[in-house]
């Protein structure tokens, strides 16, 4: 929706994440997608289409050599990315695989970019079929690198987000997770987005990160300019574009009461969370990366309940989809989930393991970028672990190599059967044995549970509670296949509603089932940061959430103003079926 205010425009969407922030407008363009030709040419065309060819290498070459000097040879951050880069500069000058295409080019004279582009898969497939992991991570290394050189020959110019300048408001259709990460290292001012939900891991992401968001602005990137000022108001729902002197004061001065709020709320820093009649509560952090803990131990989280590993992975998976596929090695993990267990002193950490596929993309050679129809339905997180059951093992290894360090607890998520917990557990099984063998020393007390994120598994977690430690509540998931709507889809939004009651008495029958099998239950989805939910749940009987780290300290100011008797009369008014 749109209306004028003199030259000042306001464009209004769903609120996502809260916050105002003022900036220049960035739109982000809509990516092109590679169509090659296919066709024969006459022998006359082979000079002119082979000078193109190393035309293109060359311009490649130089962009890649231009950026290699601006990485650093010291700083272990620009490592992976200076080996990828340096990895393609060899490939493009490799003269055994340039003489197969020119061979190929001139004896059967099909074009040249048909030709470059069949050639790379075929040489791909040789490597990936040799059976050996360095030459199968080469692999995608070629057809991505020799990718670029199509888009240079085609003129298509793919779209890096590291491109956006400090400052910025993006406005953009959608956002993948991992670039909502890229920019989360960034200084933006917001995201004005016309595609994704209100729970969709892309605004999970910019909560995290305190950037505010609004989504369902259509037609917004066709209205709005690079460099036009912009505001965005992540509670009020608006876009303002081109707002006068008056309107950027009054928003400056909201911007200067959410600090002011922030101030005021430093006192809960240091206390632990209590109702106003005493009753204790734990509030943990969810984290996507081990740099995140130290910002969860600043803000006074009682641990870790959630470190979603899948945006680690995506944080170290290159510059973009567009570079090379990395292998995610049992060291590079092991170093990062000891990092966090030493952050935290002694804190529970509980660490999930990887919850990819549906809309979380991972650039590894290891997991299979798949196609599917229905990608939410699919094989994604466990079931994609179960299928590939080297990187689960591989994570197992990593986390339980880490256990010596500190307090770890590993989660599984997507859990919908018993069978799917025992295969993960005769994983760890077979992961012990050889560090019996290996002489590697673990915590074999390390607690196992699962994410209840299914309505299959709130039904039958009474019989989950005889292969888990703990139940954590994923309630973004589990609203999500409850109610049959898609969290991405801001058509069909208005039908997300983690208070129906159906949502409400799965988690009251998780709780119940935990109970009385003696399983803790936590909550770990975004109802667990909500203010109105925040006292659903307490009432519910709920004591330990797990929430985005900056809204720690407001769940605790909130919860000091409210008795247990209080909080349970506002989810009786929320559970009067049950």
């Amino acid at each position: 929706m749109l209306y004028n205010s003199s030259s000042m425009e306001v464009f209004l969407g769903l609120p996502a994440a809260d916050g105002v922030g003022i900036g220049t407008a960035f739109v982000i363009p809509e990516p092109v997608k590679r169509a090659i030709p296919r066709h024969r040419i006459k022998i006359d065309e082979v000079n002119q289409g082979w000078a193109r060819f190393q035309a293109a290498v060359q311009s490649v070459t130089l962009e890649l050599s231009s950026h290699l000097e601006t990485l650093s040879k010291t700083d272990e951050r620009d490592k992976a990315q200076r080996e990828v880069f340096e990895t393609y500069i060899l490939m493009l000058d490799d003269p055994v695989f340039s003489k197969e295409v020119q061979a190929f080019y001139e004896e059967e004279l099909f074009n040249i970019e048909y030709t470059v582009e069949m050639k790379a898969e075929e040489y791909a497939s040789r490597l990936r079929q040799a059976g050996n992991y360095y030459l199968s991570e080469r692999a995608k290394d070629i057809t991505d690198i020799f990718g670029r050189v199509l888009d240079e020959m085609l003129d298509i110019h793919p779209f890096d987000i590291n491109r956006v300048p400090d400052g910025s408001v993006i406005l953009a259709n959608s956002l993948s997770s991992a670039d909502t990460i890229v920019l989360s290292k960034r200084k933006i001012a917001g995201l004005a987005l016309t595609e994704g939900g209100v729970s969709s891991h892309v605004v999970i992401l910019a909560r995290n990160y305190g950037i505010p968001t609004v989504v369902g602005l259509e037609n917004i990137i066709k209205k709005v300019h690079n460099g036009e000022t912009v505001i965005v108001d992540g509670k009020a729902a608006e876009i303002l574009v081109n707002p006068d002197r008056h309107t950027i004061g009054e928003y400056k001065s909201k911007i200067l009461a959410e600090q002011q709020r922030k101030i005021q709320l430093r006192e809960f820093l240091g206390k632990p969370a209590v109702t106003k009649d005493g009753v204790e509560f734990k509030l943990f952090a969810n984290i996507g990366t081990p740099e995140e803990a130290e910002l969860a131990l600043a803000e006074g989280a009682d641990g870790i309940g959630l470190f979603r590993t899948e945006f680690f992975y995506m944080s170290h998976s290159g510059v973009s989809l567009n570079a090379a596929a990395r292998s995610f090695t049992e060291q590079t993990q092991f170093e990062a989930y000891k990092k966090v267990l030493q952050i935290m002193d002694g804190k529970p950490v509980t660490i999930r393991t990887l919850d990819a596929g549906g809309d979380k993309l991972i650039n590894s050679v290891d997991i299979p970028l798949l196609d599917e129809k229905n990608p939410l339905m699919g094989l994604r997180a466990v079931r994609l672990s179960l299928a590939y059951p080297n990187v689960l093992k591989t994570q197992l290894r990593a986390l339980y190599r880490a256990s010596v360090y500190g307090n770890l607890q590993i989660m599984f998520p997507l859990i919908s059967t018993v069978e799917q917990v025992k295969g993960c557990r005769r994983l760890i099984e077979e992961v012990l044995a050889e560090f019996d063998s290996e002489k590697i020393p673990y915590n074999p007390d390390t607690p196992v549970g699962i994410m209840v994120e299914t309505a299959a598994a709130a039904v039958i977690s009474d019989c989950l509670a005889g292969v888990s430690d703990f139940f954590s509540l994923g309630t973004n998931d589990l609203t999500q296949y409850t109610l049959g709507v898609d969290r991405e889809n801001q058509h069909v939004s208005s039908l997300y509603d983690e208070f129906s009651l159906s949502v409400l008495r799965l988690i009251q029958m998780t709780m119940q089932n935990g109970k009385n099998h003696g399983v803790p239950v936590s909550i770990c989805g975004e109802m667990a940061g909500r203010q109105d939910s925040v006292m659903v749940l307490a009432g519910m009987g709920i004591r330990t959430l797990s929430m985005s780290t900056k809204l720690i300290s407001s769940t605790k100011e909130l919860l000091s103003r409210f008795t247990i008797a209080e909080l349970e009369a506002i989810s009786a008014e929320h559970l009067n079926s049950l």
